[in-house]
């Protein structure tokens, strides 16, 4: 359900999906998105994680199944191609990450990916507390798993093992520290 907020500032709620028109882009204004398509076989294919000053759209891509899924409360503002002008810098923000998160997974050992990928989230939506650095968005084992390629029982043995190690902790559900960025 959209809530109208200013003429083109809307509203979502967790797990929404945002409505995708071909000739129109949102701004990230507060919460974390993700995008996704999937496959033939019908399997989930995470694009990206998108935060605050991050521009997603339909216009952004030329898959013929995409989605924008809220994973998190979200004020987003939906701004025509026509007004896009004003948001090249935040276009070549858009591909730079889209081109680091590719980049992690291609990481040819799931281990490496995932630790790879829990650094990025810490760098992109993290928090400093005093054991590290607090990652604390929904993201489910399996939406890890759907994003750098690998299977959820994969993800809950290496987070199990991570734990082990002390690299990270949870404090709670949804909660990841990564307690020595250094190790990753």
């Amino acid at each position: 359900m959209i809530t109208r907020f200013k003429p083109s500032v809307h509203l979502f709620k967790r797990h929404d999906l945002i409505a995708l028109e071909p000739d129109q882009l949102w701004v990230v204004q507060q919460g974390v998105v993700k995008t996704l398509t999937w496959n033939d076989e019908g399997t989930v294919i995470t694009l990206g994680y998108w935060g605050v000053g991050d521009v997603v759209g339909k216009s952004l891509s030329n898959l013929q199944t995409y989605e924008i899924e809220c994973l998190t409360r979200v004020k987003a503002q939906c701004l025509s191609l026509s007004q896009s002008y004003r948001l090249s810098e935040a276009i070549v923000c858009h591909l730079r990450q889209t081109e680091e998160l590719l980049c992690i997974i291609r990481t040819p050992r799931v281990s490496q990916r995932l630790q790879q990928f829990l650094s990025w989230l810490a760098r992109k939506f993290g928090r400093p507390v005093c054991s590290g650095q607090l990652i604390d968005i929904p993201v489910t084992h399996q939406e890890l798993a759907e994003m750098i390629g690998t299977t959820r029982v994969t993800i809950t043995r290496l987070i199990k093992q991570f734990e082990e190690e002390g690299i990270i902790s949870r404090p709670r559900r949804y909660c990841i520290v990564l307690r020595d960025c250094s190790k990753l």
